[in-house]
C-alpha cells in the first residue's frame, strides 16, 4: 500500500467547479480550497497558492508566493475581519521589486463552499505585468491594476479541497488539461453497524467501492478516468479522508 501524497503534483486532480457541497448532512465546520499555480518571477520558477477557507469564525483568503525550494517569498492574508470589506490591495517588496496583490469580492457569489462561484477577481501584478489573474471579472481587474497581460502568465497545476462532513460529498472535477468536467461524488458510511463502506462515483457511475471499512480503514486504489490512471487514497478512523 502506498503512502498518502503530501500534496498534489502537476498531474493532480483539478476540481473545476467551486460549487462543492456536503449533501444531506450537517453544515461543515471547516472547509478549505487550495489552488496552486506555477509562474516565472525574476527569471526563476515560483509557486503561487491561493487558499480559500471558511469556518464558524467566517471566511478567509490567503495568497502566498514560494520559490522553487518552497521557501515563502511573500504572503498576503485577508482575514475574516477584512474579508467583509470585500476589496483591497497590498504591496510587497521582493529583491527591491514591487509585487502587488489586488482582490475584489464586492459582488462575488458564494455557494456552500469557501471559493466564490463568480463575480470576483484576484490579481497578482509584478513590474506592471499581470502575473496571475483569477476570477471572471477580467476587464475590471485590468482597469483597476493598470497592468498589461504577461507573455508567461501563471498556470494552474493543482487544486485541492478539504471538506468536513459526515456522509456524502459532491463536486465537479477535471482530471487533465482541457479534459471533460465530471460530476464527482464520495459516499462514506464509516459508522454503519451493518457493513461500513466507501464509494466513489463519477458521473453517477460507481468506479470504486470499499466494503468492511472497520478492517480496510486505510488504503489506495487506481481507477481510470478518461483513459488516465487516477490514484485514490483513503483513511477512515474517526472520519473519512479521501485524496485523489
Amino acid at each position: 500500500m502506498r503512502d498518502f501524497p503530501s500534496c498534489f503534483g502537476e498531474n493532480g486532480v483539478q476540481v473545476a467547479d467551486a460549487s462543492c457541497s456536503s449533501l444531506g448532512v450537517s453544515k461543515p465546520s471547516q472547509n478549505c480550497v487550495t489552488c496552486l499555480y506555477k509562474c516565472k518571477l525574476l527569471g526563476k520558477s515560483c509557486l503561487i497558492s491561493i487558499v480559500w477557507s471558511k469556518n464558524l469564525m467566517g471566511q478567509c483568503l490567503s495568497v502566498e508566493i514560494d520559490d522553487a525550494s518552497h521557501q515563502c517569498i511573500c504572503k498576503v492574508d485577508v482575514k475574516s475581519s477584512l474579508f467583509s470589506k470585500r476589496k483591497g490591495s497590498r504591496s510587497l517588496l521582493v529583491n527591491s521589486s514591487k509585487i502587488e496583490v489586488f482582490w475584489d469580492l464586492s459582488v462575488a457569489k458564494f455557494g456552500s463552499g469557501p471559493e466564490p462561484l463568480g463575480g470576483y477577481y484576484i490579481a497578482v501584478v509584478f513590474k506592471g505585468e499581470m502575473l496571475l489573474l483569477v476570477g471572471d471579472l477580467r476587464k475590471e481587474a485590468f482597469k483597476k491594476t493598470g497592468a498589461v497581460a504577461s507573455l508567461c502568465s501563471a498556470i494552474l497545476i493543482s487544486k485541492r479541497e478539504h471538506i468536513s462532513g459526515k456522509r456524502v460529498y459532491g463536486t465537479k472535477a477535471q482530471f487533465c488539461d482541457n479534459g471533460q468536467i465530471h460530476d464527482l461524488r464520495i459516499e462514506c458510511d464509516a459508522n454503519s453497524s451493518d457493513d461500513p463502506c466507501l464509494m466513489v462515483r463519477i458521473d453517477a457511475k460507481t468506479v470504486m467501492r470499499v466494503n468492511h471499512l472497520q478492517w480496510k480503514f486505510r488504503g489506495n486504489y487506481t481507477i481510470l478516468v478518461d483513459g488516465l490512471p487516477v490514484e485514490v487514497f483513503w483513511m477512515c478512523i474517526t472520519g473519512c479522508l479521501v485524496q485523489a
